[in-house]
C-alpha cells in the first residue's frame, strides 16, 4: 500500500495496552499459585484487574491453549503450560493480535514513497526488538526475577530509564 502524498503520517507507537498488560499479569498470577487454580474474582482481586476485562481476556487466552477453566465447586483456572517455557510474546499475541502493526498492517507490508521508502525496514526493526524482549522472557524468569540477558542488557543502559 503506497502513502498518497495528502495522508496524514501514521506514526507507530509502540504502547502496551491494559489488556496486554492484564494478561501477562493474570497469567504471572496463575503461575506463582501453580499447581493450585484460582477464580476470575480471585485473579482480578490479586491483580487489581477489573473482573468483566478480565473474563474476555481469560477466554482469549483459554482459546489460544495458555490456560483451562474448570467449572464446580473447585473450579477456577490454571495454566496449562510450563511457565519456563510460556514466553510473554505468546500470552500478549493471544491477547492483542501481533506485536505490531503499522495502521493496522504488519511492517513488512508497509510500502512508502520516495524518501520515506527506507521507513518499512525502521518498522521491521522495530518488530524484530520487541520479539527480542518478549520472546526471550518467560512467566517463569519474571516469577524468579532473573531476566534475560536482552533484557538486562538494556535495563542497565541510562537511556532506558528516561522518558524523551
Amino acid at each position: 500500500m503506497h502513502l498518497r502524498a495528502h495522508d496524514r503520517w501514521q506514526y507507530l507507537h509502540v504502547h502496551v495496552t491494559a489488556r496486554a498488560d492484564y494478561a501477562v499479569r493474570a497469567v504471572i498470577e496463575l503461575a506463582s499459585l501453580r499447581p493450585v487454580s484460582a477464580t476470575r474474582q480471585q485473579l482480578a482481586e490479586a491483580q487489581n484487574i477489573p473482573g468483566k476485562f478480565l473474563e474476555t481476556i481469560l477466554g482469549d487466552l483459554r482459546r489460544a491453549g495458555i490456560i483451562e477453566a474448570q467449572r464446580g465447586a473447585s473450579g477456577g483456572y490454571r495454566l496449562t503450560r510450563d511457565p519456563e517455557k510460556l514466553t510473554l510474546a505468546e500470552i500478549v499475541r493471544a491477547a492483542e493480535g501481533p506485536l505490531a502493526a503499522v495502521r493496522g498492517m504488519p511492517p513488512e507490508d508497509t510500502l512508502y514513497p520516495g524518501s520515506a521508502a527506507p521507513l518499512t525496514q525502521i518498522w521491521v526493526a522495530v518488530r524484530a526488538s520487541l520479539r527480542d524482549v518478549l520472546e526471550a522472557t518467560t512467566v517463569s524468569d519474571i516469577l524468579s526475577g532473573d531476566l534475560p540477558e536482552q533484557v538486562t542488557s538494556l535495563l542497565a543502559r541510562p537511556d532506558s530509564w528516561t522518558r524523551r
